[in-house]
């Protein structure tokens, strides 16, 4: 029972990291790099579609990113999406190719992204904590119903606290190195 519940609180916890990790990834930094379009979804055929699959990324330069779509009949809804994101690009099409070049980020846009950074990290934090309290509240439970002793109980909180405080350092370094990649000039 210990192990399932410590088991179970710890591949949420990995969960919440990779999520951290696939929107670190989608705030854009000064190069051009496909996961930033990871979070855009496209109306295709009247089916929300992520770009991914209806698109192949190649990234020339530093800051410009061509994207090939499957179908060309998509090449507009492609467009549109691209448009309405908040990445800051203009795409342009030559009837086959996607181009979008990313503008220089100005001080004030790196600050905004830093802030949005902050606040994923934030975000998963508490998604991270909440797991604990899930966890720490079924040992609880055991513990009050006899199902374990008492100091099983308080040895498997001490390793829930372990692993939910190597979580949180594994998050607090990926904002550091995204922190440090935004400040990058």
């Amino acid at each position: 029972m210990i192990d399932e519940t410590l088991l179970e609180a710890e591949e949420k916890m990995d969960k919440a990291v990779e999520v951290a990790k696939e929107d670190f990834g989608a705030i854009r930094t000064g190069r051009a790099n496909p996961a930033m379009f990871n979070k855009i979804v496209v109306d295709y055929y009247g089916a929300p579609t992520p770009l991914q699959q209806l698109a192949s990324f190649t990234v020339p330069e530093a800051r410009q990113i061509l994207i090939q779509p499957y179908d060309v009949s998509a090449m507009n809804d492609i467009e549109k999406a691209l448009r309405a994101s908040n990445l800051g690009v203009n795409p342009s099409n030559d009837g086959k190719i996607i181009r979008c070049v990313l503008p220089v980020l100005t001080e004030e846009r790196r600050k905004e992204y830093i802030k949005l950074a902050r606040t994923k990290a934030e975000d998963a934090r508490i998604s991270i904590r909440s797991v604990r309290r899930k966890a720490k509240e079924t040992l609880d439970r055991a513990v009050k119903d006899s199902e374990i002793g008492e100091d099983e109980g308080a040895r498997a909180e001490k390793e829930l606290e372990q692993a939910t405080k190597s979580h949180v350092d594994s998050i607090d370094e990926l904002l550091r190195h995204k922190e440090t990649e935004l400040l990058e000039v």
